[in-house]
C-alpha cells in the first residue's frame, strides 16, 4: 500500500492543483508529514491532509496565492501554522513548530531531498529536520518517538549526522535520549548511529557534573510537553521559557 491509497480522487486533484499553483508562482515549498515518513521509511499511514512547509516570511504570500484562486485560507496560529481548504480537504502550511524552536529557513531547502508526489517532482523535508522537529513531540496526547526511531533505522545512510547534531545542539540531552532509546528498541542495529556522535554526547553528559548547577530553578519540561509541566511553573516556582508558561 501507499499513503496515496488513502486519498480520494478529489483529494489528489486538490493536492496536484496546489503544487502546480505554487510552481506557477515560483513559491518554494517542501512536502513533509506522512508522505515524508513514507519516503524515507516505507511506512504508510492514513492521513487526512497534506503537510507543506514554507519559510515564515513566505506563508502570507502563499496564502494570498491560494485566496486569489478561490480557495479558503486560514491563519490557524500566526506563530507556526496556517491552512488551505477545498471542500472537505485541507493542506497544513507549516513554517515553525508548536514550541517555536524549529523555524523553517533557507537551510531546510538547501538540504531537502528530491522525491515524487502524485507524479510531480517535489522536494521532501530532510530527515535531519524531521528528526529535529519530532524530537520535541513528547506530550501525553502525541509522542513521535516511533517516527524518530524508524527514521534512524531506515534513513541512517541519508542522515547528515553533523547537521543533526547542529540542529539539536542547544538541547543535546534530547538527542542523546533518542539515541539511547534507539539502542534499546534496536539492539542489533546500534552501529547505525555513528560512534563519534555517541562519544560526543556522553562526554557532554559526564562534563556537566563538573559544573555547578543552575542558580535559577529551571524546568525545561514545557519544551517537550506544553501541558504536563504547567504545575512546575505555576505552583512549584520553576522558571521556564516565557513562550511555554501559559
Amino acid at each position: 500500500m501507499d499513503v496515496l491509497d488513502y486519498f480520494t480522487e478529489e483529494q489528489k486533484q486538490f493536492y496536484r492543483e496546489a503544487m502546480q499553483l505554487l510552481e506557477k508562482h515560483k513559491m518554494p515549498y517542501l512536502i513533509g508529514g506522512a508522505f515524508a515518513i513514507q519516503h524515507y521509511t516505507g511506512i504508510y499511514r492514513n492521513t487526512k491532509d497534506l503537510d507543506m512547509f514554507c519559510k515564515a516570511g513566505d506563508y502570507q504570500e502563499l496564502l494570498k496565492i491560494f485566496s486569489r484562486e478561490g480557495y479558503q485560507v486560514e491563519v490557524t496560529d500566526s506563530r507556526w501554522i496556517a491552512k488551505v481548504f477545498k471542500d472537505d480537504y485541507f493542506i497544513d502550511v507549516i513554517f515553525n513548530t508548536t514550541n517555536h524552536l524549529c523555524a523553517v529557513d533557507d537551510s531546510w531547502f538547501e538540504n531537502a531531498r528530491q522525491g515524487e508526489f502524485l507524479n510531480c517532482p517535489v522536494r521532501v523535508v530532510a530527515p535531519e529536520d524531521l528528526i529535529w522537529c519530532k524530537t520535541y513531540i513528547q506530550d501525553r496526547g502525541r509522542y513521535d518517538g516511533a517516527d524518530v526511531n524508524h527514521l534512524l533505522l531506515k534513513a541512517s545512510k541519508e542522515i547528515d549526522w553533523k547537521r543533526l547534531l547542529e540542529r539539536l545542539d542547544q538541547h543535546w540531552h534530547l538527542l542523546l535520549g533518542k539515541l539511547l532509546n534507539f539502542q534499546f528498541v534496536y539492539p542489533a542495529d546500534r552501529d547505525l548511529i555513528p560512534r563519534w556522535l555517541f562519544d560526543e554526547l556522553l562526554e557532554r553528559a559526564k562534563d556537566q557534573f563538573d559544573l555547578p548547577p543552575s542558580e535559577n530553578k529551571v524546568c525545561m519540561g514545557p519544551v517537550i510537553d506544553h501541558s504536563s509541566y504547567a504545575i512546575d511553573i505555576k505552583e512549584w516556582n520553576y522558571k521556564s521559557l516565557t513562550l511555554y508558561t501559559t
